[in-house]
């Protein structure tokens, strides 16, 4: 589970004339925290009758950091906490902000809906195929248990800026950001949607919310935590 944050910038929410007349919020970062603020941003918009814009970019949560910290961005959407790094880059900007806690999510591990072998998953197949140590190596669903077929593993994830990135392979690998590199990588969650939902032998993660979207298109998996327990993605599991 990881909670979603907002980050926002102390001076663009200062006065509320101050914002009238900028007449535009930028927004960027997370695609896991990407679905809730286009909500808000659409209510918001249409409460202040169109004057003020609202743009929502997805950069991932690192990318969006970099942006946020440089001034170019209001609100930064962040699937993890600002790392140190990042707090003194805003520092030497002068970038002052809050952050403003509002969701919790679950990662998704997905394959496609042919996939007639994975019933479930354990972390230690999970850490197989996506450690650093399997690029170019672990290619096939046989190598990583036997009595998967002899076929090609097409694996799809977030880029390295992402904080779904980060946060599952932490939780998977042992180690922040560390993974093997030859996978479909994207910041925007729906690419690797589709990308899963096209490929026989596709397997990805990404938030919970972007199963939910497209449960028609993907076969979602249970994970076996250290109870020996098969946990499938739910909101109750998020709860």
């Amino acid at each position: 589970m990881k909670r979603i944050s907002y980050l926002l910038a102390a001076s663009a929410l200062v006065a509320a004339p101050a914002l009238a007349q900028q007449k535009i919020v930028k927004i960027d970062g997370s695609s896991t925290v990407f679905p809730i603020t286009e909500a808000v941003a659409e209510e918001f918009q249409k409460a202040k009758k169109q004057q003020i814009k609202v743009t929502v970019g997805i950069s991932g949560t690192g990318g969006g950091f970099k942006k946020f910290c440089r001034g170019e961005t209001d609100i930064s959407d962040a699937s993890r906490p600002i790392l140190k790094a990042e707090m003194a880059d805003c520092a030497k900007a002068g970038i002052e902000y809050f952050e403003l806690p509002v969701a919790f999510d679950a990662l998704t591990v997905v394959v496609n809906p042919k996939n007639s072998f994975i019933k479930q998953l354990t972390v230690a197949e999970l850490k197989k195929m996506w450690e650093p140590a399997a690029q170019g190596k672990v290619t096939r669903w046989s190598q990583v248990n036997a009595q998967w077929p002899d076929q090609p593993i097409k694996l799809f994830g977030p880029g390295a800026d992402s904080g779904t990135f980060d946060y599952f392979t932490e939780a998977v690998v042992g180690k922040s950001k560390s993974s093997r590199g030859d996978f479909t990588a994207s910041e925007d969650d729906n690419v690797l949607v589709q990308g899963v939902s096209r490929d026989v032998n596709g397997l990805g993660y990404f938030g919970y919310a972007y199963y939910v979207e497209n449960k028609d298109k993907l076969k979602a998996v249970p994970i076996v935590n250290e109870k020996g327990q098969a946990v499938e993605p739910s909101m109750e599991a998020v709860i």
